[in-house]
């Protein structure tokens, strides 16, 4: 798919020295869902503002739908819409009025319709006449949503979107992000939430220290990089693994009585086979058998783990 969005060797460095993005590269296609994972500090949100325009890069470009964001400010920032990660809505308006003053801040003429449309796909319109200080959490986080949609933006980004929330508004907020994306609206988001963004997202980039670790497909994130374990349960307890097991690197189970071991499901071999038929020569009789997938959080912490070091 052609990118919508190119960021091209971005750094941002603050006086003092501190570099919060490290030559950032990374094309986003139009019309995906790209999820940003990483730890606070990171520099998930210092590559968002930067490319909203509410910070200013050190170096690099970037370029929205052919628009430089420098040279071509209003262009580029016209097909973003943004929802920041902290309220910013005056609580004494109504939903109606905050929405509307919205769509005028990007200079589009009054759309009344167009308000409407949005406010009843965010299941809002009853709640237009409400000053947004009355409104639940939930509700709130979809009138930031309603006010960055309601310029006809084609790019929506959204700074840990359902941070606060809970469970069951979140489910409601990840069929939203599907409903738009739907659409024809690329979304890009930031999450702490590991099940987030395997739940909805279409790739998956990993960013820690100012730098981008990587971006895949999800599943293909998970094909290289994810690891199976068997796990052998045992019919009886074993106090140590025999000599001849070592090269298995296996591991025995808390409880004496089952043993892991990992293997890379893209082997040409797993070694499994050899495993069992050993096992079974060596006396060592077997009750049941499992096996485990590596998950995207366990990928993401290894990942986070082997650049900290």
């Amino acid at each position: 798919m052609p990118a919508i969005i190119q960021i091209a060797d971005l750094v941002k460095r603050y006086k003092g020295g501190f570099e919060a993005l490290k030559g950032v590269s990374l094309d986003i296609g139009d019309g995906e869902i790209l999820a940003l994972l990483g730890p606070n500090g990171a520099g998930k949100t210092t590559l968002i503002s930067i490319v909203c325009g509410i910070v200013n890069a050190t170096s690099g470009s970037v370029r929205v739908a052919g628009h430089d964001i420098v040279h071509d400010y209003r262009a580029a920032r016209e097909m973003i819409g943004l929802v920041p990660q902290e309220m910013h809505v005056d609580g004494f308006e109504s939903v109606w009025t905050s929405v509307s003053f919205s769509r005028g801040l990007f200079g589009k003429k009054r759309d009344d319709a167009k308000v409407e449309e949005v406010l009843r796909s965010l299941s809002l319109f009853d709640k237009r006449n409400e000053k947004i200080i009355t409104l639940s959490g939930g509700m709130k986080r979809r009138v930031m949503i309603a006010k960055a949609l309601v310029h006809e933006p084609r790019i929506l980004f959204l700074d840990e979107p359902t941070a606060g929330v809970d469970v069951e508004l979140r489910k409601d907020m990840w069929e939203l992000i599907r409903r738009l994306n739907r659409s024809g609206v690329t979304i890009i988001l930031t999450t702490h939430y590991i099940e987030e963004a395997e739940e909805i997202a279409d790739r998956v980039g990993v960013i820690n220290r100012g730098e981008l670790l990587l971006v895949e497909p999800k599943v293909e994130l998970m094909r290289k990089l994810g690891e199976k374990r068997l796990t052998i349960e045992l019919a009886e307890p074993l106090e140590a693994i025999p000599e001849q097991f070592a090269s298995y690197g296996l591991a025995v189970g808390e409880d004496r009585q089952s043993l892991h071991y990992t293997y890379d499901t893209n082997a040409d071999r797993t070694g499994i086979p050899t495993l069992l038929s050993e096992l079974s020569r060596s006396g060592i009789r077997i009750r049941d058998i499992s096996t485990h997938q590596s998950s995207l959080e366990e990928i993401f912490v290894r990942l986070v783990q082997e650049n900290a070091q």
